[in-house]
């Protein structure tokens, strides 16, 4: 008995130790979310071995995972990452990217995300999302935010709205796909009502064939749209 316990602890303390000491293999990532990759494989493998001095080779007792990730997280494409060695020695990554919901082009170029949040353009995949034209501050984006987010969440917005200009005095426009005319949106207040009426007006125009007669459509006054002919 005292052998065989002996044996035991031996080879427990064996295992333990040539575990501890594997060393980490190439990182596997997975993403989660998002289909298109802004940020891609090499760039989350590269930052993982970056930031713990060739993570791959390092063995595993050393390893410390939250650092890595803190550095995943540090980039501003990442919205969320999470870092852990699997038994075979395995570094793995799961990464949850930005969801670009409107793309500023104005003197600057940037995503605005699914929380209101800067999210710089990538190299590797552009986002078919509405353009964001005129006066536009950077760490002002909540009226802008408020509109992309509600056309993100409707169909019908999300399928003919294209851009969202907003004027020095606050007041926003929509361009629609396929129209000539602009929407005068104005302020964000009552957006859900204003938003039905534009519907309204949409689908009786469309089915009087009139929507080419418009140079403007304000949607600031109350239960009423009022159109500007050409």
């Amino acid at each position: 008995m005292i052998v065989l316990l002996g044996l035991i602890v031996f080879l427990y303390a064996f295992a333990s130790h040539k575990n501890a000491h594997r060393e980490i293999s190439q990182p596997n990532v997975e993403f989660v979310g998002e289909n298109n990759l802004y940020i891609t494989n090499e760039n989350v493998s590269k930052l993982l071995i970056q930031n713990y001095r060739g993570a791959k080779n390092v063995p595993k007792e050393t390893l410390a995972l939250n650092e890595l990730e803190n550095a995943l997280k540090s980039n501003p494409l990442v919205k969320s990452a999470e870092v852990y060695v699997a038994v075979n020695g395995e570094l793995n990554a799961k990464v949850e990217q930005k969801t670009p919901i409107a793309r500023v082009s104005t003197n600057a170029s940037y995503y605005i995300d699914d929380e209101g949040l800067y999210m710089p353009l990538s190299s590797n995949y552009s986002a078919r999302v509405p353009l964001v034209t005129g006066y536009v501050e950077k760490n002002n984006l909540t009226n802008i935010f408020t509109v992309a987010h509600k056309i993100q969440r409707d169909d019908f917005l999300k399928k003919h709205v294209i851009e969202i200009h907003q004027n020095i005095n606050k007041v926003i426009y929509l361009k629609l796909r396929q129209c000539k005319f602009v929407v005068q949106l104005g302020d964000v207040k009552l957006l859900d009502k204003k938003i039905n009426n534009l519907k309204a007006f949409y689908k009786k125009s469309l089915k009087e064939n009139t929507l080419n007669d418009y140079k403007k459509v304000n949607l600031q006054f109350d239960n009423q749209v009022v159109c500007s002919k050409k």
